[in-house]
């Protein structure tokens, strides 16, 4: 510190004004180093040197980039563990979702970039229709409509529509189209069977269309704090309200657990891992407790409300 301090005065006395300049700028850069070379690491340093160094803080990193899935990109802070569920279970096939490239973007239903891109740690493979009716409650129908179809649980497969109308996969596949009079809906057979996957397809099509987030927290069973577990989701109900899932769980010995959330949303869009701004130490692993608000990148949620499928 002496010498940086003697070296300025020397400057100042024998050179030009513009070296002067450079001088004096090059001390400034060799007292901040020394400040922070001489800081406990992962410690805040404020108010060292007023106006150059406000705020320099180090945060656990728990991303791996090659990770393409959401068990691999994730890594699990130390102490905890995941929590283990059966093999073939919703909660396993949302573990090991598939994910894009690392950097991959969040991308609207008409091909352009969404206006953030700061969000994310992770954009799941989940195609997003151009049709821009896949929004955020639509998204996550998709996901478990898929899961139970790939484990011929096709009959599972069916919404309530906001109306509280049933609408099940089965009886559109049969040819049964809904006939729509206000509040009043009724189903009527006009159309051949066909269980393809493209019929299945222009089925949640009409899910999105006539269901969403209030229509998913009226039907399902609502979700305790204590309770949560994979594939629950996070929801302000209302039109609009906004809905995320659960997509991982961990634990550690003293019981303490917490989650990784994902969302698709409005415009219709990628569904992404979301990173947790709110404590940056634990992001993207998030903590939820009792009568508490949740802040997510895109949305406040005012109360904990948790909503699981049947």
């Amino acid at each position: 510190m002496k010498f940086s301090i003697y070296f300025t005065v020397f400057i100042a006395e024998n050179l030009s004004s513009e070296m002067k300049k450079y001088f004096i700028s090059l001390a400034i850069v060799i007292v901040v180093l020394f400040l922070f070379k001489n800081t406990s690491k992962g410690k805040m340093v404020t108010n060292h040197v007023k106006g150059v160094v406000a705020n320099v803080m180090t945060t656990p990193d728990y991303i791996n980039t090659k990770g393409d899935s959401i068990v691999t990109r994730v890594i699990v802070p130390k102490g905890y563990k995941r929590v283990m569920y059966k093999k073939n279970s919703f909660q396993q096939y949302l573990r090991n979702y598939k994910l894009k490239p690392y950097g991959s973007k969040i991308i609207n239903y008409d091909n352009s970039e969404y206006f953030t891109q700061d969000w994310h740690e992770a954009i799941l493979e989940v195609p997003v229709p151009s049709n821009g009716l896949q929004q955020c409650a639509d998204a996550l129908m998709r996901i478990r409509s898929e899961y139970l179809w790939e484990q011929d649980r096709k009959d599972e497969i069916g919404f309530n529509f906001t109306s509280g109308h049933y609408c099940s996969w089965i009886k559109y596949a049969k040819g049964f189209r809904p006939k729509i009079n206000g509040n009043k809906v009724t189903f009527h057979k006009t159309a051949a069977p066909n269980y393809s996957k493209s019929n299945f397809y222009r089925y949640l099509n009409l899910i999105y269309t006539y269901a969403g987030t209030l229509s998913m927290y009226n039907e399902l069973l609502k979700v305790s704090v204590a309770e949560i577990e994979i594939g629950d989701m996070l929801v302000k109900p209302g039109s609009p309200g906004h809905i995320e899932i659960v997509v991982d769980e961990i634990v550690n010995e003293q019981g303490n657990k917490m989650y990784l959330l994902a969302q698709g949303n409005t415009p219709a869009q990628s569904v992404c891992l979301l990173k947790n701004f709110e404590n940056t130490t634990i992001s993207p692993w998030y903590t939820f407790a009792k009568n508490e608000p949740v802040y997510t990148p895109s949305y406040y949620f005012d109360k904990v409300r948790f909503i699981r499928f049947k």
